[in-house]
């Protein structure tokens, strides 16, 4: 299975994760976020880290992810609080993305996108036991930002 991640060309050589907090994990949890297409990765970018993006210092990767289900775990909307989509919501899917980082029960984390309806991100614990084996940077392409997006 293929997924994919924009970041900086200085981040984009290796994968690996700043540990800081976001939606699904908390801090110094080394998790690598992904999306299942190139249009919900330049999306989710949009809605993060639209003030700090400029136009050429940015790469795609395509990341190679096992899809056996014994490395895969999910967690469905229909498992979330009804407010899972706010801000408010952080606490609780911090403490479901945690848990699942902490057990090291399965190397990847399918969990819903906020931004569209029926497709998915990807959570990589980089700590995982199968990460070094299993999971590989296929490549590191520019990105070219189209102007309307900045």
């Amino acid at each position: 299975m293929k997924v994919y991640r924009i970041t900086t060309a200085k981040y984009a050589k290796e994968l690996i994760a700043s540990g800081a907090p976001n939606r699904w994990n908390e801090e110094n949890q080394y998790v690598v976020y992904a999306a299942e297409s190139r249009a919900l990765a330049v999306l989710e970018m949009v809605a993060h880290r639209s003030a700090k993006m400029r136009k050429d210092d940015f790469k795609i990767l395509t990341i190679h992810l096992p899809e056996a289900k014994k490395f895969m775990e999910e967690i469905p909307e229909h498992g979330l609080p009804p407010n899972w989509r706010t801000v408010k919501a952080y606490d609780q899917l911090q403490r479901l993305g945690s848990q699942w980082y902490r057990t090291k029960s399965k190397l990847a984390l399918r969990i819903p996108s906020v931004l569209v309806d029926g497709e998915y991100n990807y959570m990589v614990n980089t700590v995982h036991p199968d990460f070094t084996e299993h999971v590989r940077l296929e490549s590191s392409e520019d990105f070219r930002w189209d102007p309307r997006l900045l």
